[in-house]
């Protein structure tokens, strides 16, 4: 049986087992789902696929991605019950969309690089009824993420800096602005102009090809790991962290930083 063949036969088979549990004899709590009921699970399961990426393991992506896409067929045919599309809608509306977005491969559009497919992309977004480059992002994707999105988006429009030393002048700048906003204790501008100060850095991270929002997951990570540590030598010394000056609390601090770094020395 060739691959092909295979993926129809199967892809069958998980549609009829869905069609069973969502049926009248089906599973209850199946049955009970809406649209809106399953996007905590549709977004779980979108975080456990970037998981089994990042770890590197393939058994893990191999489960994770079947998972994402139970939702996406769950979704389907919700809609497909409530009359409005089916699985086969969706499938084709993203063939057409595919075709339709890369004329270099399937028409006579000559490019020569990879910034020319993006400007192309957002160009045939645009002709197909949008009227901004901006349209179309989710509101509900992480604000850090947002930010790089339609920094992105603007870059492919030609509106960026050439190189990162203006980035630099303006995270200085609004570092400045923030702090004058503080010696004011005005709430509002400080907030702006913290908002501005995070939305520099997002800039900074496109130019240095970090991700803003992995970097600070790796920090809120690095952060948990030290402060756990803190804690265990707290407990071992038989002592309360509540009755520590902060003076002691930062000396430990620096203790477990200064261990953390000859053990990765020492793994090297």
């Amino acid at each position: 049986m060739n691959g092909k063949q295979d993926i129809h036969n199967e892809l069958t088979k998980f549609l009829e087992t869905m069609e069973i549990l969502l049926g009248p004899e089906g599973c209850k709590w199946d049955r009970k789902q809406t649209h809106e009921s399953l996007i905590p699970y549709l977004l779980e399961e979108a975080h456990e696929v970037t998981e089994a990426i990042k770890e590197k393991s393939s058994k893990e992506l191999k489960e994770e991605l079947g998972d994402l896409f139970l939702h996406i067929i769950f979704q389907a045919m919700l809609s497909e019950q409530e009359g409005k599309f089916s699985f086969s809608d969706v499938i084709r509306s993203i063939r057409k969309k595919m075709i339709r977005r890369h004329p270099h491969v399937f028409g006579d559009t000559k490019v020569e690089n990879t910034s020319e497919i993006k400007q192309n992309w957002e160009k045939i977004k645009k002709e197909e009824g949008r009227s901004s480059m901006m349209e179309g992002l989710p509101k509900s994707l992480p604000s850090l993420l947002f930010a790089r999105r339609i920094q992105e988006r603007a870059s492919e429009n030609n509106f960026d800096w050439e190189d990162t030393e203006p980035i630099w002048k303006k995270i200085e700048e609004e570092t400045r602005e923030l702090k004058t906003a503080i010696k004011i204790e005005n709430k509002d501008e400080i907030e702006e102009e913290f908002g501005d100060l995070l939305f520099s850095l997002v800039n900074l991270s496109r130019f240095l090809d970090i991700n803003p929002e992995e970097a600070l997951k790796l920090t809120n990570r690095k952060f948990i790991h030290r402060f756990q540590a803190i804690e265990d030598k707290i407990s071992n010394k038989s002592k309360d962290i509540n009755e520590m000056s902060l003076e002691e609390l930062d000396d430990l601090w620096n203790e477990v930083k200064e261990e953390r770094k000859i053990e990765s020395n020492t793994s090297d």
